[in-house]
């Protein structure tokens, strides 16, 4: 799928500036780049939470784990859990 040419992107705008109105574009605008930005910091903290996470394990004597967790998950395994 290729993206819209000269003729389809005209056609575009202008259906965009019909629905929504020449003046509520520019609150439209600001209000996706406003998320943009939220998302990426979120992203970007979300990296940097699992970084600390796996340096604060890497950290840990090996018979050690975190508290209220097994062996397996300090190492980063999964627990199959039981149905009972």
């Amino acid at each position: 799928m290729s993206l819209p040419g000269g003729w389809e992107l005209v056609l575009l705008v202008g259906v965009v500036v019909l629905l929504f109105g020449a003046g509520k574009l520019p609150d439209l605008a600001r209000s996706v780049g406003q998320s943009a930005r939220v998302f990426k910091a979120e992203a970007r903290g979300m990296k940097e939470d699992e970084a600390a996470a796996r340096a604060a394990r890497d950290r840990l004597p090996s018979g050690e784990n975190f508290p209220g967790t097994t062996g397996t998950e300090a190492r980063g395994e999964r627990r199959e859990e039981t149905g009972s």
